[in-house]
């Protein structure tokens, strides 16, 4: 018997003739090895005998024996009946190839989870790409071959990436905001604790407070840090500063103090509203809105112009080293992200829970999907959050309806206060890998809640998957990150921003309305991150590379895997 020769291929930066070439040859310099032993291989590999030595297996007949005519063969097999007959192998990928002498046939065995009958057609797309790469001369770069069929590409590309929705792209949110006031001025706008302000004196305060910052000398485009709590300050702080077509910059209250002072500094804030410890080396006007008489500002629209692709805020986020970076978030992301969005039908009827940090993206989805859709915020205090019994009450009391949780806290909270979570109408959550066992515990419950698992990294707005969940298999070890939403794309690539094939494990990237202006300040890290995507049929259009490994589903939807580095 010919025992199996290990083939390592180096395939990158070669031209189709040349890897071709250079395959052979190495093929050709292991022939004097195809009688070696098996166990041989096995123990100089150092690996368990439990591990595959290879983890594809190439098989290469001439003629079979199944199309070959054999008169005494024929003969023995006379009044026997052929039940069934198997090809198996132990290797998680077997392509089999017999030369028929004036065809071939192509025979793939593949482990659970993987579909053979895909497989043939990479294998058959691959082996056209090759033979016409080669009639042309075989200059063509291997790595620009593609193994996807026509109409795989056109399911990767259009099917699972048909996401246009109409919504007001050019309109920036203030504007929005300012629409819904004219529309319900009396319907009350936001809620805390006791204090209540209706659309029409939430917009008055806001009104009050852009007038004295335009005063002030805030012009388009600057940037205004906000360092406040949850709280209905903040909402007039936001609503102000986009007034002042100005852009808000939230800051963590509870972040260390010279991280706050390198956020304001970073950005070139020309104000901090709020408690602000800001050095005095910093040129900007520290506001504490406590002591803010604005009853004499004018109360009207300031009506500044804003386009859709404007920024609207910058928020400031960081990995496991380096310094934070400001991502460039416009008044269209914001829109994209809450208004006919495909996944979560806000309207007027609805109250969004603020308990989102407001340094964290998760409040632009709590804060904007109420106010442009003439729902209501319910600011939820620290305090409140972090106690389950207080948070459970406030939820009831308050008839929150939809509720945003980062990972950690849903999984806590489906133990200790399943039904005050399951009397909801909308629950997302995510932030981290989510935990199937919580899913599986909520639903357990047959509440009417929506369950969502949401996906989406600060650099395109938010979310950009999102998964409805509506069961969770006993056996799953994870739960998918769903498909993209409204007016968003995207695509999983190998290492050559190729199209990745259903089941193969590739990079996520991101594109649509969503996709972030760039970095604040930081041209070559925006130019290695947000790059020009070359499958859209829209001029100038971007996609964010998120560094997360993910793979698409046969149901459409998009697992992820972790990281290709060690940012967090």
């Amino acid at each position: 018997f010919i025992n199996t020769l290990p083939l390592r291929l180096e395939l990158q930066a070669l031209s189709v003739r040349d890897a071709v070439l250079d395959t052979h040859h190495r093929l050709t310099g292991l022939l004097g090895h195809e009688h070696a032993q098996l166990a041989l291989a096995q123990r100089c590999s150092a690996l368990p005998a439990s591990t595959p030595l290879f983890s594809t297996l190439l098989n290469y007949r001439h003629g079979s024996a199944t199309h070959a005519r054999d008169e005494h063969a024929e003969a023995a097999w006379r009044g026997i009946e052929l039940l069934h007959a198997q090809e198996r192998t132990h290797y998680p990928l077997t392509l089999s190839i017999d030369d028929l002498g004036d065809a071939f046939a192509l025979n793939a065995l593949a482990a659970a989870g993987l579909d053979p009958q895909c497989i043939c057609s990479y294998f058959v797309q691959a082996l056209k790409r090759l033979v016409m790469a080669l009639e042309q001369g075989g200059t063509q770069p291997l790595e620009q071959l593609t193994v996807l069929p026509a109409a795989q590409r056109t399911r990767l590309l259009a099917t699972l990436n048909d996401t246009r929705r109409d919504y007001p792209r050019e309109v920036p949110v203030h504007r929005l905001f300012e629409q819904r006031v004219a529309r319900h001025p009396q319907a009350v706008a936001a809620r805390h604790a006791e204090q209540a302000l209706t659309y029409a004196a939430l917009n008055t305060r806001a009104n009050q407070l852009a007038h004295y910052l335009i005063g002030l000398g805030v012009k388009a485009q600057d940037c205004v840090g906000i360092l406040l709590p949850r709280s209905l300050d903040l909402l007039v702080a936001q609503l102000a500063i986009g007034k002042c077509a100005a852009v808000y910059v939230p800051l963590d209250i509870n972040a260390p103090v010279e991280r706050q002072h390198y956020v304001l500094k970073d950005c070139r804030a020309v104000a901090v509203l709020g408690a602000s410890t800001a050095p005095a080396d910093l040129a900007l006007h520290r506001i504490d809105l406590d002591r803010l008489r604005l009853d004499a500002q004018p109360s009207n629209d300031p009506g500044l112009a804003q386009g859709g692709d404007s920024v609207a805020y910058v928020m400031y986020t960081s990995g496991s080293t380096g310094l934070p970076k400001g991502v460039c978030v416009t008044h269209r992301g914001i829109a994209r992200l809450v208004l006919n969005n495909g996944y979560a039908d806000l309207d007027e009827r609805d109250r969004l829970a603020f308990a989102s940090n407001p340094a964290f993206d998760a409040s632009t989805l709590e804060v904007w999907g109420a106010l442009l859709n003439g729902g209501q915020v319910v600011v939820i205090d620290h305090l409140t959050l972090v106690d389950p019994t207080r948070f459970g009450e406030a939820l009831r009391s308050h008839g929150i309806s939809v509720l945003f949780l980062t990972t950690a806290l849903f999984n806590h909270y489906v133990q200790v206060i399943p039904e005050a979570l399951g009397g909801l109408r909308i629950l997302l959550s995510g932030g981290e890998r989510a935990d199937p066992a919580a899913f599986r515990t909520l639903l357990a419950l047959g509440a009417g809640v929506r369950l969502m698992n949401a996906y989406g990294p600060t650099e395109t707005t938010t979310f950009a998957t999102v998964c409805q969940v509506a069961q969770v298999p006993l056996d799953a070890l994870s739960v998918p990150i769903g498909r993209p939403i409204g007016n968003t794309r995207v695509y999983v690539l190998d290492a050559h921003q190729r199209l990745a094939p259903p089941g193969v494990v590739g990079e996520l990237y991101i594109g649509g309305d969503g996709v972030a202006s760039g970095y604040l300040d930081r041209p070559e890290l925006s130019a290695e991150r947000f790059l020009l995507d070359p499958f859209s049929d829209e001029p100038g259009a971007r996609m964010y590379r998120t560094g997360d490994l993910v793979r698409w589903r046969e149901d459409g939807q998009l697992d992820c895997l972790g990281r290709n580095d060690d940012q967090v």
